[in-house]
């Protein structure tokens, strides 16, 4: 079973569009969501929750329709958003007492385990929190009623190094229950490198590519070199180049042919950050 689906969905704004995004993620894998800001990765998460209206398009959550089965499969995923859900005034004790009512999983013995983890007060006010505190106190509330799916708008932006490692933990001990899927929306690349099974890079509203890390990063590669040098690269082989103060930098998607096919050059693997740079950067061949 896949974990999500969407097929052709197509959301239009006055100034901007998402047209014919296709996702498909496995169940038991974590995707990371990349795409510079305005690219329509929140877009794309909103209408897989329902949030907004789609013009076009089917989605699909563990298999159900996510309009029509949207209360039973809210009961079995969990979201974590870039900015705070909870009201200033609410302490750890409250928000338990408030989401032991909503969902039926609800666990108080995890979610104060969570809190004992995080070292998080039971009874401080949230809007004394700090921005790593409010995230843990997300994320200590998504965890804690066998959700199926976490669903994370940028979860590690803002946050410290220390932080950052901390969450990414928890994640991969969530991660354990082979049943369970992560859909991670990230500008930090480095972070996705460390525990994606899959990418998918949405640019100006459409996807650009999306597959397994490792093929990708394994497929892709720069070329570093003189102007004599890339003026032998075949246009077709080029995904964009840019021009640097050193000579020509090129991003090809097939390193491996093209390093048979020009033995006297160096190929570099590229990085999640380079090949988000290039295409969007990047001049197209």
């Amino acid at each position: 079973m896949n974990a999500i689906e969407i097929t052709n969905l197509s959301k239009n704004y006055d100034g901007f569009c998402l047209k014919n995004v296709n996702i498909t993620m496995p169940q038991g894998s974590v995707m990371g969501f990349i795409g510079q800001n305005g690219a329509g990765k929140t877009t794309t998460i909103k209408a897989l929750l329902n949030l907004i209206k789609r013009d076009d398009g089917e989605i699909k959550i563990f298999g159900l329709e996510n309009i029509k089965n949207e209360e039973e499969i809210k009961q079995q995923i969990s979201v974590v958003f870039d900015e705070p859900c909870f009201h200033d005034i609410l302490t750890a004790k409250q928000i338990n007492q408030i989401f032991k009512h909503i969902y039926r999983e609800w666990s108080e013995e995890t979610f104060f385990n969570y809190m004992t983890k995080f070292e998080l007060p039971l009874k401080r006010k949230f809007k004394v929190f700090s921005r790593g505190m409010r995230m843990k106190m997300q994320i200590a509330v998504a965890l804690s009623h066998n959700a199926k799916l976490l669903i994370l708008d940028e979860p590690t932006s803002g946050l410290d190094p220390v932080v950052r490692n901390e969450m990414l933990d928890v994640f991969m001990e969530y991660m354990q229950n082979e049943e369970r899927s992560i859909l991670i929306s990230s500008h930090i690349t480095v972070d996705l490198e460390q525990i994606a099974d899959y990418i998918t890079f949405i640019n100006k509203g459409g996807i650009l590519l999306s597959g397994r890390k490792d093929e990708i990063l394994e497929s892709y590669g720069i070329i570093k070199c003189g102007k004599d040098d890339s003026a032998k690269i075949a246009k077709e082989d080029i995904v964009a180049s840019k021009v640097t103060e050193f000579g020509t930098e090129m991003m090809v998607s097939d390193r491996q042919k093209c390093k048979a096919k020009y033995p006297g050059l160096i190929i570099d693997k590229a990085t999640l950050d380079e090949i988000m740079v290039f295409h969007v950067k990047g001049v197209t061949k």
